[in-house]
């Protein structure tokens, strides 16, 4: 795999792209991460501040870097904050992929690009299947730049990842669990955990095996195809709590708000990953027990 090269990863200050930047660094890129406030990032990584939805910022962005690879993170990721305002997710999530399509176009055209979307896009054929703002977003982000790919014959590629999970400053449920049960292991809570419902599943990935699947899809993924980023086995709240219990010496209760049977779950396969020969390496249970220690240091 090439181990030389400019990459310019967008929502380099976030979750998944703090880990990305330390990920391509240690891989040999040369990498520019776009932020919109400071981060601890490696020393050599180069830092550009912009905004996202400025057009002319963008596009003067790119025809400074004229990055060989884009991996495109930046954006709202919480179905919450798409209720409060469904306008500004619209616009980092969707509009902002156009500016940076279009500055990657004119200004970077041999540029190969992953665009980041979400497990929880719906289906254009079925409105029924839209829950929240962000669902829309998310699925306009994809749409476009299928398009642009499609219409400007581009190197563009989807990604779409599951619930990613691992140390880090995150807002998923794995996350929330860990900081609830450092709590009570200082005596700073009563020992319960509340969920929503145990029956809930849901799909994880560590996201640093996510980041190594992005360089894979950046190195061998084919231009204008979708690829699931995944660990393409589920798991019940219930199991996530259970291996929470087996991590931590003090013992607590879990509190479900309801009961019911959930049918739900769409499954995710990583069979088109392997093909260009990704494989997972972290478990689910190392994962969670990185995530302990992180909020354990801190």
């Amino acid at each position: 795999m090439n181990s030389q090269g400019n990459i310019l990863i967008t929502g380099a200050t976030g979750f998944t792209g703090i880990h990305a930047c330390h990920h391509f660094t240690k891989r040999g890129f040369n990498v520019t991460a776009v932020a919109r406030k400071t981060a601890s990032l490696p020393k050599n990584v180069h830092v550009e501040y912009c905004e996202l939805t400025n057009k002319k910022e963008i596009g003067n962005l790119i025809q400074k870097v004229r990055p060989q690879y884009v991996l495109h993170l930046a954006g709202q990721n919480h179905v919450g904050q798409s209720w409060d305002d469904p306008i500004a997710s619209l616009e980092i999530n969707s509009l902002a992929t156009a500016y940076l399509l279009e500055a990657i176009r004119q200004h970077a055209p041999s540029c190969k690009s992953v665009i980041v979307g979400s497990a929880l896009q719906f289906d254009l054929n079925q409105l029924s299947t839209l829950s929240h703002p962000y669902s829309l977003s998310k699925t306009l982000q994809v749409l476009i730049a299928q398009s642009w790919a499609s219409l400007y014959h581009m190197d563009v590629i989807i990604a779409k990842p599951s619930n990613l999970i691992g140390p880090g400053l995150s807002n998923g449920v794995c996350s929330i669990f860990a900081q609830r049960i450092v709590k009570i292991e200082e005596n700073k809570a009563d020992p319960v955990l509340e969920v929503n419902n145990l029956y809930d599943r849901r799909d994880f990935l560590d996201v640093r095996d996510a980041v190594r699947a992005y360089e894979t899809l950046l190195i061998k993924g084919k231009p204008q195809e979708t690829y699931e980023v995944t660990s393409g086995k589920s798991k019940s709240l219930d199991e996530l709590t259970e291996t929470f219990k087996a991590l931590t010496a003090i013992d607590f209760n879990v509190k479900s708000k309801s009961s019911e049977k959930l049918e739900s779950f769409v499954e995710m396969t990583p069979l088109k990953l392997n093909d260009l020969g990704w494989e997972q390496e972290l478990s689910f249970s190392s994962s969670l027990k990185d995530i302990l220690d992180f909020y354990r240091q801190k």
